[in-house]
């Protein structure tokens, strides 16, 4: 097979191929094996190949839906037996995992062949992948910008050309972030559906989840479905899924009313590009027969980030000092961005911590009530078009005084002042709107609708109810005919 003809299907197609006969799952390995020499160098996507193991697997037989479509997992919560996840720091680099993530055994079981891992910062705590361990992943759209983050890595090889879809995970953004940034569709799934197990039954209050990025949407429905197969049996709770599968609910699109909204819900700056994004896109859901009018909920979306901020430095701050108890890890093998937070998470004290979780309960009520009027929310998925590689890199001043402060045990000074909490505002100007799904857990997707006259690629942003996917997926499905994006591919 040709790379032309790889590219132009997706796994779903992939997949029909080698059930076929047509073509086999060596076939394919190699063909994306040859596709990721040819353009890693100029991306750093892919940093832990698993080139022996993905020929070994694709010489034995595969079942499954995607038997013998090659895939790339994301090296952060998504374990491999035997080999390290990095999870983009020093810290873990060499640490073999004992044990298959459970996403990762449901990707080995639907046949899917995994030939490596790829880039995220340090832990998946930017929107951006440019982690210290393993340099800056860049977009293939434009090589001075960013893929997004934290799933940048596995956008970037998506974007490129080098498999169809990828492993993706999202805590505050990390999986629609990059898929915006890179042109591709992207669906972070409700909480509880997909299995955060073996290590834990869910990730930071089940904010965060599994999920993939991918150039259409019947792989992503697909994907779901496998990963969704059956309940874990290590979860907090039983998620309802519905009666068909996604796929099917992919196919049975309806008439939608939604709300739409540009204006950033922290009061920062939007950029035009942004803001034609839904409008244009608000324009194509009515010539498409849905009802669009102007409407967002009434939430604090100030405190909000303030409050997902608090969980987020907590937990990496329990990391970071699990990491170091039990791998003798020291301070120079995390990043001083990781300190920061760090401090930042042990200076708040529980009854903070706690007001803070309380909350969350608050903002799921109050998106309750916009999904009472409206079947789902439209946004931006970014604030402004992909930013710079290294725009985005903390000041060197702060950086000069944090290392100080460090060094007498003050960091944690720096957390709680208005100083830090104009910084932690500063930080999520470029990706306001996609902090809110995760914190009440509903699902969200960002469909690639736009363009900036330079080609680079502007998602925007769908949040759902409970249960919503099917509803999510169905419309992007409508979109993706009305407008279709799989075909275009960056000049690389």
């Amino acid at each position: 097979m040709e790379y032309a003809e790889y590219r132009a299907r997706d796994a779903v197609g992939l997949a029909a191929l080698v059930a076929d006969g047509e073509v086999s799952a060596a076939e394919l390995l190699e063909v994306a094996l040859a596709r990721a020499e040819a353009v890693d160098g100029k991306l750093n996507a892919i940093v832990r190949p698993m080139h022996d193991l993905a020929r070994e697997r694709a010489r034995t037989p595969l079942t499954g839906p995607f038997a013998g479509v090659p895939f790339l997992i994301k090296d952060l919560s998504q374990d491999y037996a035997g080999l390290p996840t990095g999870s983009g720091s020093r810290s873990l680099a060499h640490l073999p995992a004992e044990r298959h993530s459970a996403v990762v055994e449901r990707w080995l079981e639907a046949g899917l062949v995994i030939f490596g891992k790829t880039n995220t910062p340090e832990f998946g705590a930017k929107g951006i992948t440019e982690p210290e361990v393993n340099g800056p992943t860049r977009n293939p759209w434009d090589l001075t910008r960013t893929p997004g983050g934290s799933s940048g890595g596995s956008a970037a090889a998506v974007a490129a050309g080098v498999v169809p879809m990828a492993g993706a995970n999202d805590g505050g953004g990390s999986i629609r972030i990059p898929a915006a940034c890179c042109g591709l569709f992207g669906l972070k799934p409700g909480r509880g559906l997909v299995p955060a197990g073996p290590a834990a039954a869910e990730d930071l209050h089940g904010a965060a989840t599994n999920g993939a990025v991918s150039r259409t949407v019947r792989d992503s429905a697909a994907i779901l479905d496998v990963l969704t197969a059956r309940p874990d049996p290590g979860g907090p709770y039983l998620a309802a899924r519905p009666e068909l599968p996604y796929a099917e609910l992919a196919r049975r699109p309806r008439k939608l009313r939604i709300g739409f909204t540009t204006r950033s819900p922290i009061g920062t700056e939007v950029d035009p590009h942004a803001v034609a994004a839904v409008d244009e896109t608000a324009k194509l859901l009515a010539h498409l027969g849905h009802e669009v009018e102007p409407a967002e909920p009434e939430i604090d979306h100030r405190q909000l980030a303030l409050d997902f901020l608090a969980m987020w430095t907590t937990q990496l701050a329990q990391t970071v000092d699990e990491i170091r108890r039990t791998t003798g890890a020291g301070p120079g093998d995390f990043e001083l961005d990781t300190h920061l937070l760090a401090a930042a998470g042990r200076s708040l004290p529980a009854p903070r911590y706690f007001a803070a979780h309380q909350r969350w309960n608050t903002y799921s009520r109050q998106l309750a009530a916009f999904h009472d009027r409206y079947d789902l929310l439209l946004t931006p998925t970014l604030a402004r078009p992909p930013v710079r590689l290294g725009e985005l890199d903390t000041p060197a001043p702060v950086r000069t005084l944090a290392r100080g402060l460090m060094k007498v045990g003050l960091l944690g000074t720096l957390a709680g002042t208005k100083a830090w909490e104009r910084a932690v505002i500063a930080n999520l100007a470029a990706t306001p709107y996609t902090q809110l799904a995760n914190i009440t857990g509903r699902p969200a997707m960002s469909v690639p609708t736009y363009r900036t006259p330079e080609g680079l690629p502007l998602g925007t942003q769908f949040v759902g109810p409970l249960g919503g996917e099917g509803t999510l997926l169905a419309l992007a499905a409508q979109i993706e005919a009305e407008r279709p994006w799989a075909h275009l591919e960056p000049a690389l």
